[in-house]
């Protein structure tokens, strides 16, 4: 009874140019995810939604293999692009928030936000306890990511100060939206699986497998690069290894990469196609990132 009354006080979501892809207005895209994520892929849904409908028929199973936030899994997943859907992730901590909102305890976790009272006292105190179970570590999680600059979890990452018109640290905290969007991610569990490891062995794995599709999005630390290794903790990538583990691949895949020199070498190693994408980061400032596959006439806007 405790359970249909809190999901009644909160309803579920109801749902050119001619030859470069336009910037993607991610306003316009559905926001699924709980996490504020550096290096997150909205602006990457509408290009999922193309090309997954441009395959002959629909995958069988979509594997997103360094998932972080999930929003592209979560988007194949509430559209039906896929079967079936995986996430991969290795971070303990954003793997703690998986296993919760695929779980009973997404409606503990959805009442524990709604009623947390955010003052700088109360989240210091919860971000310094030790969590007793995964729940609670998904809830500090969670809190860390919203009161955190950037959304960053890594270890030396800052608070919030003034945040977004002056709110300070409850700048990025929207209880009543997170609470739906873990509610509607639990209507939709059956058709998501989710696995603690490593991306790369779950690839080899699935290596042989014509029915399934590949994501792969992995923390961009491909040349050296500081930025990945500063923005997640888990950001340690053999990327040559792991374009060589893609080039074995039976089924379709989609990569992105920053827009770097080392990645199109590696691209350009297995005889990869790439394609710059135009995108904003979260201080709207215009950036490009790559598309890496096989085939990419799907992008074809002529």
């Amino acid at each position: 009874m405790a359970r249909e009354i809190f999901e009644k006080q909160l309803p579920l979501f109801t749902e050119n140019d001619a030859s470069e892809p336009p910037i993607v207005n991610v306003a316009s895209v559905p926001q699924r995810s709980v996490f504020r994520y550096p290096g997150g892929k909205t602006w990457f849904v509408p290009y999922l939604r193309r090309w997954l409908r441009s395959l002959p028929v629909p995958p069988v199973e979509f594997i997103e293999p360094f998932a972080g936030s999930g929003i592209v899994a979560l988007t194949a997943a509430f559209e039906k692009l896929a079967q079936r859907v995986t996430l991969v992730e290795i971070d303990p901590q954003i793997a703690a928030v998986w296993h919760t909102l695929l779980s009973q305890d997404a409606y503990w976790l959805a009442q524990r936000i709604v009623r947390f009272e955010m003052t700088a006292k109360s989240v210091e105190a919860a971000l310094a306890s030790s969590p007793s179970s995964t729940r609670e570590r998904a809830f500090q999680t969670i809190l860390q990511n919203r009161v955190n600059r950037g959304g960053i979890l890594a270890a030396g990452a800052g608070r919030v100060k003034t945040g977004e018109k002056g709110k300070g640290l409850a700048s990025r905290w929207y209880p009543q939206t997170l609470a739906r969007r873990i509610l509607a991610i639990a209507t939709i569990k059956e058709r998501v699986h989710f696995i603690e490891g490593d991306g790369v062995e779950i690839l080899e794995q699935n290596s042989a497998r014509a029915d399934a599709v590949f994501f792969i999005d992995p923390p961009y630390t491909a040349g050296g690069k500081r930025a990945g290794r500063r923005l997640y903790t888990y950001a340690d990538v053999d990327h040559e290894a792991l374009f060589r583990t893609v080039a074995c691949l039976t089924g379709d895949f989609l990569m992105t990469y920053d827009n770097s020199e080392n990645a199109r070498l590696l691209a350009e190693a297995h005889a990869f196609l790439l394609k710059p994408m135009a995108m904003k980061n979260t201080h709207h400032a215009q950036m490009t990132e790559l598309l890496i596959s096989r085939k990419l006439d799907w992008l074809d806007y002529g």
